[in-house]
């Protein structure tokens, strides 16, 4: 059995699947990957079903070594990607699979776009499910613990047949300025009339202190228009939720199960995916659409 060896496991590297749907009635949230397409088409590439665990990589700066044979595929954030076998290069570029032969070293250098990427591994990586599913919450603490140097990953068995690829044709994420498609929220009515226009009328910054939980953002200050206390109700990932002082959150895969702030707006679930690839500093344009049908 291959198993994955951690020598330097970056900023931020955690093992993701699509979480754990379902479960916010008993207080557990869904979690899972924060870019969920990218996560999908990188299994898809080493011939996984689409919940194969991976390793969801923030910024980049990884350098992995396996035991034996592996095939592999990179997405998401453009990170450069190089394979060494002992003196030899081995063939390997973004969004398309690559083999890792037995002993190589993997190493993914920083991000040149966008913040997560996704390493997919032919069988999975096979830490212990948690209520179904083996991805880290960081907010919660339920699954494995962050990566960390000296760690070993093993692979599962691959369960679906391998069908070659050649490569993805997926753009890198977006450096500029992201348009993100929002509905109104169910607390529309608790902020000033004119909330939703200043949310979609100038640009709202991401902030450094964001993570996996949710993007804190600089931009125009949104007023509530009640003084009350609204009780704690169920939040959604997309959910932009507005605090007392004015500043908005956008809540991304780990966010909380409930939360006693308004919620002027979500954002569409496939922008979502779009939204976990911002880096800090990059600037969100908001445009407010009408519900799709359901």
């Amino acid at each position: 059995m291959t198993t994955l060896h951690v020598l330097e496991p970056g900023l931020l590297t955690t093992v993701q699947d699509l979480g754990r749907p379902g479960r916010a009635a008993l207080g557990v949230g869904r979690s899972g990957a924060a870019d969920r397409f990218a996560l999908r088409l990188a299994n898809r590439l080493v011939g996984n079903p689409e919940d194969a665990a991976a390793l969801e990589i923030t910024g980049g700066g990884v350098r992995l070594r396996a035991s034996g044979a592996a095939l592999a595929a990179l997405t998401g954030a453009a990170c450069s990607v190089s394979v060494r076998d002992g003196g030899r290069s081995v063939p390997a570029v973004l969004n398309a699979p690559f083999s890792l032969p037995g002993g190589a070293e993997l190493t993914i250098g920083p991000a040149g776009a966008g913040l997560r990427a996704y390493l997919a591994l032919r069988g999975g990586i096979d830490v212990p499910p948690v209520l179904g599913s083996r991805s880290t919450d960081t907010l919660s603490g339920l699954g494995p613990a962050p990566a960390r140097a000296g760690d070993a990953l093993k692979l599962g068995t691959p369960r679906t047949p391998f069908h070659p690829v050649d490569l993805a044709p997926v753009g890198p994420p977006p450096t500029g300025d992201l348009p993100l498609r929002v509905v109104p929220g169910p607390r529309a009515s608790w902020l000033q009339a004119d909330g939703l226009d200043v949310l979609t009328s100038a640009p709202y910054v991401v902030r450094s202190d964001s993570d996996r939980v949710g993007m804190r953002l600089d931009g125009p200050i949104l007023r509530w228009a009640r003084a009350a206390e609204l009780p704690s109700e169920g939040l959604v990932p997309g959910a932009l939720q507005v605090t007392p002082s004015g500043t908005a959150v956008l809540f991304l895969a780990d966010h909380p199960v409930t939360g006693g702030y308004p919620v002027l707006a979500v954002v569409l679930e496939d922008d979502v995916d779009r939204a976990a690839q911002a880096r800090p500093g990059q600037r969100l344009l908001f445009r407010a659409v009408q519900a799709p049908n359901l």
